[in-house]
């Protein structure tokens, strides 16, 4: 089974997320609604994708993504990140900071999943 950690202060767009990704085979979601309850369950679980959204309460998303690049066990893991912010010095920052893709809300539920399929299956 792969495991993907849905991280999204809004519930409504998580269960959109994990309702787009339904289809998928193998696949088993958590949920965190904040960064640092991210990181709390990246410390228990094995996740092999991350969906991340940058505006959060507590801990802000490209602070979450700096932190996964910086510790060996999740530098590897993929990080999509899925953000209401449009602007390109934001996709810019976010894709240097090891993001493997960028996509905007509202999200077509079709290209979210066949991006998520590709980065699982190249891993």
């Amino acid at each position: 089974m792969r495991r993907i950690l849905i991280v999204d202060d809004s519930p409504t767009i998580r269960r959109m997320v994990a309702a787009s990704l339904q289809s998928l085979d193998s696949v088993v979601f958590s949920e965190a609604s904040n960064g640092l309850e991210a990181i709390e369950i990246l410390a228990r679980e094995s996740i092999n994708l991350m969906i991340l959204d940058l505006n959060m309460p507590d801990m802000h998303g490209l602070e979450v993504l700096q932190f996964v690049r910086s510790h060996d066990p999740y530098r590897g893991m993929p990080v999509i990140v899925l953000t209401t912010k449009y602007d390109e010095q934001t996709r810019k920052t976010a894709l240097e900071s090891g993001a493997a893709r960028y996509l905007t809300k509202p999200f077509d539920p079709g290209v979210l999943r066949e991006n998520v399929q590709a980065l699982l299956e190249a891993k």
